[in-house]
């Protein structure tokens, strides 16, 4: 087979992938204090009943996915935190259609025992179960735990290693693996997960920035997560890992987090930015920021995530406010539509007022994001741009 047949279906994954509908996730406040480290009025709620009722709300806003987040100890103004796994089954079973993501942490996983739980989960909800596999950042989760904590891009081998373990055990009736940090041995799981077409398993999401990352990424991860970016960020890091998939005849999808703020007005949108940095609270943001550029400047090219955010960039702690959803409904679908002419397939959303930002989105962004993607499809302007980003070239 030719390298230019190869060449030329990847060619064409790429736009098959980038002309389907952009998806939308949220963050599932699992984690008490909000998506913002500031005084602000947050009206959110980490509770159960509070998460059941926005998953209804959300998947009948447009909303494809929901990330339940995973912290572990009190930290940087989230006192309390339910468990991932746990709290994203009960989603799915509240809900019909919405895909649950739950994040994890090889290392305070077995991947064997996590690889049934949500095998269980998938069955239970229909195929809707996904895992966010986090290499992790925050120390005192694992020493405290009794938990060795290996250098940066030793996290990021055994992260590879949990993911492929995963992917085996999912798909083999006979698994096999063999790694320095997990072994598999003739093993069947049953139940496997649900079958799902165009699916071969549970979605297997990744973040990161380092180049570690983004390699794995391009190995071995079916969506990968980038904090909160601007155009050019996106772009980068979208060719970095497609270049990496490409080598392995493989293709992944993007995420990108962003913080959303619509108001009827710029000017009310940008009133609210402001006063939630304000009200940032400011020792629970340097403290955050200190760890977190402690663990990315432990990459070996210093290529870590948060390596360049300023205070700012911290209140909202993936650096959402980066992406620029700041403004009225028009302004920000048509950012959210650039995104998709820099490669990103799905937008993971936060808001400050969950209910009511939920439903605003779906009554007055999504429709005309809808609209946006619409023309670009049949104006042949999707492929024009993705070409002149240099996106096109590899899976």
């Amino acid at each position: 087979m030719s390298s230019n047949s190869t060449e030329n279906r990847a060619a064409e994954r790429a736009l098959e992938v980038a002309h389907r509908p952009l998806q939308f996730a949220y963050w599932v406040p699992n984690v008490s204090g909000g998506l913002v480290v500031s005084t602000i009025e947050q009206r959110t709620d980490w509770s159960y009943d509070y998460n059941k009722k926005l998953a209804v709300l959300a998947e009948n806003n447009g909303f494809d996915y929901a990330l339940s987040q995973v912290r572990y100890i009190a930290s940087y103004g989230a006192a309390y935190q339910h468990e991932s796994t746990s709290f994203s089954l009960a989603l799915l079973l509240a809900t019909e259609r919405l895909k649950v993501i739950a994040a994890v942490h090889p290392g305070l996983w077995q991947p064997g025992v996590l690889a049934k739980l949500i095998a269980t989960a998938d069955q239970l909800s229909g195929g809707r179960a996904a895992v966010n596999v986090v290499s992790g950042w925050f120390k005192d989760e694992f020493t405290k735990l009794g938990e060795p904590w290996l250098e940066h891009d030793e996290r990021y081998r055994r992260s590879e290693e949990f993911i492929t373990y995963l992917r085996e055990i999912w798909t083999s009736e006979h698994a096999e693996f063999s790694g320095d940090f997990y072994r598999l041995h003739d093993f069947d799981l049953k139940p496997k997960p649900t079958e799902v077409a165009g699916r071969a398993h549970p979605e297997i999401f990744q973040g990161g920035n380092s180049t570690a990352a983004r390699a794995m990424a391009g190995r071995v991860s079916d969506w990968y997560f980038s904090n909160g970016k601007d155009f050019d960020g996106i772009t980068e890091q979208v060719i970095d890992v497609k270049t990496e998939a490409a080598l392995h005849n493989r293709t992944v999808r993007f995420g990108l987090n962003g913080f959303l703020i619509g108001r009827d007005s710029e000017a009310e949108a940008r009133d609210v930015l402001r006063e939630i940095v304000d009200k940032a609270d400011r020792e629970a943001v340097e403290g955050f920021g200190s760890a977190v550029k402690q663990a990315g400047q432990s990459t070996g090219n210093g290529t870590g995530m948060w390596q360049d955010s300023e205070f700012t960039d911290l209140v909202q702690y993936n650096d959402g406010f980066r992406t620029g959803l700041i403004g009225t409904p028009e302004q920000i679908a048509e950012r959210i539509v650039g995104y998709k002419t820099r490669g990103v397939n799905l937008l993971l959303l936060g808001f400050l007022h969950y209910l009511e930002d939920v439903e605003y989105f779906g009554a007055k962004i999504l429709p005309l994001v809808r609209e946006l993607e619409a023309d670009l499809a049949t104006s042949g302007k999707l492929e024009s741009e993705l070409a002149r980003n240099g996106l096109l070239v590899n899976s």
